[in-house]
């Protein structure tokens, strides 16, 4: 669903506020703040093909609420089209069907167990072909991208070994590729840390699940473009492959999505606090966290997330 429809704008209003208002305008009954729990599968029509008093018809053709949800996270991300779907999974075989067989998809080596697995079905059934490489790797882009090549797929930090992949980086490798749909999985660091859209990503995928639903009680996922194309083109597989999330899972993931700049503030304090008294204990080996300098890819981290670890931390004396 387009922003444009409850504007909150991207530029105009902070993180927060669109959390808690994009895309949720006051029940036009009611007045009621909290967006509706829409549970109709059908939507009553003026006259045949004719919908009344709105554009709806089918539940899972468009629902009111989770109309309300796509909107809220695709301002989020600075998109102007989101697209929820029943799962992370679900989203990712939507956005694969973009694809025919005989493409070509480079992806990150190290991805969620179930992406991967997917892909490696989507290879065999499908026809469509993978290569798994290492974008830390110096020209290992190049040195994969072939004539078929339609898509790259990231996930950065990954799931959960937390490599960290430089977006920008892989987006200045493709401006003479325009045909290359490019996907960034930004599952583990949010909207609130990370902008994959800022920096070249065509398609921004969650599994709304984790962090963005935030209380373990629903699974969900979503994808954000401000292509048009290619969000007419998922529109269009959302509905025909029915992989929908319901109504109330809608309402569960927008009502903690109003929590997530907080919650995500928390958990990355409480990380740092944990990975630093790690690091320093001679009973661990190794400690894994972009935040440490340390890690492998930190000055990546530093760059693309919106978070400054040492800066703050050593101000309050903690790092």
């Amino acid at each position: 669903m387009s922003n444009k429809e409850f504007d909150i704008s991207y530029s105009k209003y902070g993180f927060s506020t669109r959390a808690i208002h994009a895309g949720q305008k006051p029940d036009s009954h009611s007045g009621a703040i909290m967006t509706p729990i829409s549970m109709s599968s059908t939507f009553a029509q003026s006259s045949p093909g004719v919908q009344y008093p709105g554009k709806y018809e089918y539940s899972r053709s468009g629902n009111p609420t989770r109309d309300a949800f796509e909107m809220c996270i695709a301002s989020l991300e600075g998109g102007k089209y989101g697209l929820a779907f029943s799962s992370g999974l679900g989203a990712t075989t939507g956005i694969i069907h973009l694809l025919k067989k005989g493409d070509h998809v480079i992806c990150g080596d190290d991805l969620y167990g179930g992406t991967g697995r997917y892909f490696r079905f989507a290879s065999e059934k499908m026809g469509i072909e993978f290569s798994f490489v290492d974008f830390d790797e110096k020209g290992a882009l190049e040195k994969n991208l072939k004539k078929n090549t339609r898509m790259i797929w990231i996930e950065t930090p990954t799931n959960p070994t937390l490599k960290i992949f430089d977006i920008a980086n892989v987006k200045s490798k493709l401006k003479n590729h325009k045909d290359i749909i490019f996907v960034v999985d930004n599952t583990f660091m949010s909207p609130f840390y990370q902008s994959p859209l800022k920096l070249g990503a065509d398609i921004v995928v969650h599994s709304v699940t984790k962090y963005l639903n935030g209380h373990s009680d629903c699974v969900m996922g979503v994808a954000v473009t401000s292509d048009e194309k290619i969000h007419k083109d998922l529109r269009f597989l959302q509905n025909a492959m029915g992989i929908i999330p319901s109504p109330f899972d809608s309402f569960l993931a927008l009502r903690g999505v109003k929590t997530l700049a907080i919650r995500m503030k928390k958990h990355e304090s409480n990380a740092f606090k944990i990975a630093t008294l790690l690091e320093k204990s001679e009973k661990v080996s190794k400690v894994t966290y972009p935040g440490l300098k340390s890690h492998p890819q930190y000055e990546i981290a530093k760059k693309q997330m919106s978070i400054w670890w040492n800066d703050y931390f050593l101000f309050k004396g903690w790092y």
